[in-house]
């Protein structure tokens, strides 16, 4: 067994209070948007809808291609849920899009919808990383943590 210390790679705290501000103003710029889109309400839950659907695949799919990244094969995912996954991120996006660009309202608006849709969506990816990075940083800690008490207990043991 190797006597370097093994050293658990986090993020800082800055990084994750800049992740979080970050998402959270995305999030405000869409509720604004949204709050005072104008046109026919059917239109304005459309893009609420829209833009939760957005969030709801951006997750599922950071996830789906976390699980599968790299030497972990071992995810157990169907062809059929790969289709799942990155075809609803494709419809979210696209309907979304769509809608978006559809929409009978001024250019400078639908252009400030726009913008803040796709800030939204990569800060989501990037919560996303930061959030899976820090659970599997305490699960490395908590089998390191688990090492070091069994051999604490075997070398007091012998």
């Amino acid at each position: 067994m190797s006597s370097a210390p093994i050293v658990v790679q986090r993020d800082t705290r800055a990084w994750q209070l800049q992740v979080w501000v970050s998402f959270g103003i995305a999030v405000f710029l869409c509720a604004v948007g949204l709050a005072w889109l104008p046109g026919e309400p059917l239109e304005q839950v459309f893009m609420v809808m829209g833009y939760v659907f957005c969030l709801s695949t951006v997750f599922a799919l950071a996830k789906f291609v976390r699980d599968n990244a790299g030497s972990r094969r071992d995810a157990g995912d169907t062809p059929l849920w790969k289709l799942v996954v990155w075809g609803g991120f494709a419809v979210a996006m696209g309907l979304t899009g769509w809608g978006l660009w559809g929409m009978d309202i001024n250019a400078t608006y639908k252009a400030f919808l726009g913008v803040s849709w796709l800030y939204l969506v990569t800060t989501a990816f990037t919560l996303a990383k930061m959030l899976r990075d820090r659970h599997e940083a305490d699960l490395l800690e908590a089998r390191l943590q688990g090492r070091r008490e069994a051999t604490r207990t075997a070398a007091s043991a012998e």
